[in-house]
């Protein structure tokens, strides 16, 4: 099969190469300059309610009476089962690798500025959100794009290409990698057969994908918490054992931020350029996709749902991706040859032995299988945009056994196409949020003056 491995290797390059266009500086300012811009217009929104936000996200009162597929909480967890990745775990390690310590600082900024545009990206998608004649929810970039520009041609046609773009995105990113990504750490820590990790990854899935938003809300709301505690109590073990190399490493990372000196030559523009695009690829703030989790849920105003969404960056990178980087930096291997999630579990074995490593091996286990699970949702109101019903019916068989062919197969070209397409994603979606500014501002305040007479 030399023709094939030909073709993934030209493949993979030419994407490679058409990738770091896409992710290239207009696209990171875009993307950064919109969450700043979204800051001031909301007046610090992000930092001033995330209080009430996080308290809203475990609240017993989740809107029962009002429209919506799912609870505020079961859309979080679909949201964060599609962002809780492998770039908590690889896409952290890679940032590093690449762009020095201080690559940890600007994943940080991202993130806080990101809030914001999250925010304004769940509560346009409940505010132009559609429902079908079975009382089902379908809303996002596409929607807010066709229903909210003044011009519904441009609006339409942008629309299509988001729904477009996404459709890709989750065979690549959502779905073949994930299933990929999986087999390989298994085959690695217990030489499990890829094939064995394939079917039972396939069967999984296919038990919650084909149950339908409901049956995915339910999952990922008992789920995502286990996975993420797992994780997270893991690294907050390993930092408190080895608490005295915190506030050096910490140091490091903002020293480095600034001067780029673990870079060779001193490239502050890298360690900047990789900080901020691992910082979007993780927690996908203007990337268009978690706001289609957004639009299932009840809520009585796209205020509410989108203060909820927002905490999904919080949780993503403020919370998950800062123990990766941290740790990374304590075990000071950045440098030593290791990239990925493999540089990530060697920090973890340094610190807590054969139990580190496989703290790192499950954590990718249950990040994959979640994503997949979030991607497929993404996918389906893509297709559903595109084709309609019957258009769903298929796309969730196809994505199905994608996952299994992920699994036992090499995936150099259809990751590098994968960060095309979440590239592409992010133009139309970024073109809507600041053309529909205006409104975010109006719903926002609109919302504080009915929280405010609640009070009283």
């Amino acid at each position: 099969m030399g023709w094939l491995s030909t073709f993934n290797e030209r493949g993979a390059a030419f994407f490679d190469t058409v990738g770091g266009w896409i992710w290239g500086p207009p696209l990171l300012v875009l993307l950064v300059g919109t969450g700043l811009y979204l800051t001031f217009r909301l007046v610090f929104l992000q930092f001033r309610l995330l209080p009430y936000a996080l308290k809203q996200v475990f609240s017993k009162n989740q809107d029962k009476d009002s429209k919506g597929d799912i609870s505020h909480y079961q859309a979080l967890t679909t949201a964060m089962a599609a962002t809780i990745g492998t770039g908590n775990i690889a896409g952290v390690a890679t940032a590093v690798v690449a762009g020095g310590p201080g690559a940890v600082f600007w994943m940080w900024i991202t993130a806080l500025v990101g809030m914001a545009t999250k925010y304004s990206e769940a509560l346009l998608a409940v505010r132009f959100r559609v429902e079908n004649d079975k009382g089902e929810m379908s809303g996002g970039p596409m929607y807010y794009l066709e229903r909210g520009l003044k011009n519904k041609s441009i609006g339409k046609f942008l629309g299509v290409l988001f729904a477009i773009f996404a459709t890709m995105a989750s065979f690549g990113i959502g779905n073949m990698v994930q299933s990929n990504t999986a087999a390989s750490s298994l085959q690695e820590s217990f030489s499990i057969s890829p094939f064995v990790t394939g079917i039972v990854f396939t069967v999984l899935a296919a038990l919650v994908i084909l149950g339908g938003i409901k049956s995915i809300g339910k999952v990922t709301a008992f789920f995502v918490p286990i996975m993420g505690a797992f994780y997270i109590l893991g690294g907050l073990l390993l930092i408190v054992l080895n608490i005295d190399l915190v506030p050096s490493a910490i140091r490091f990372i903002f020293e480095d931020a600034f001067t780029g000196s673990a870079v060779g030559g001193g490239l502050l523009g890298t360690v900047i350029r990789y900080g901020v695009a691992r910082g979007v690829f993780s927690n996908e703030a203007g990337l268009g996709s978690a706001p289609i989790a957004a639009a299932a849920a009840r809520t009585d105003y796209p205020a509410r749902q989108a203060l909820v969404s927002m905490t999904q960056v919080f949780f993503d990178t403020i919370i998950v991706c800062s123990i990766t980087g941290i740790a990374i930096v304590m075990a000071g291997q950045w440098d030593a040859g290791l990239d990925g999630s493999a540089l990530t579990s060697a920090a973890f074995s340094q610190f807590l032995g054969t139990g580190g490593s496989y703290i790192v091996t499950f954590g990718i286990l249950f990040f994959t299988f979640s994503t997949i699970l979030g991607w497929s949702y993404y996918g389906e109101k893509s297709i559903h945009y595109l084709a309609g019903a019957t258009g769903v019916k298929i796309y969730r068989y196809i994505f199905i056994a994608f996952i299994f062919v992920g699994a036992v197969v090499s995936l150099d070209v259809v990751f590098n196409f994968s960060d095309v397409m979440n590239g592409l994603m992010a133009f139309p979606n970024l073109i809507g949020v600041l053309a529909l500014s205006g409104i975010v501002v109006a719903e926002t305040n609109k919302f504080l003056k009915i929280k405010r007479q609640e009070k009283k």
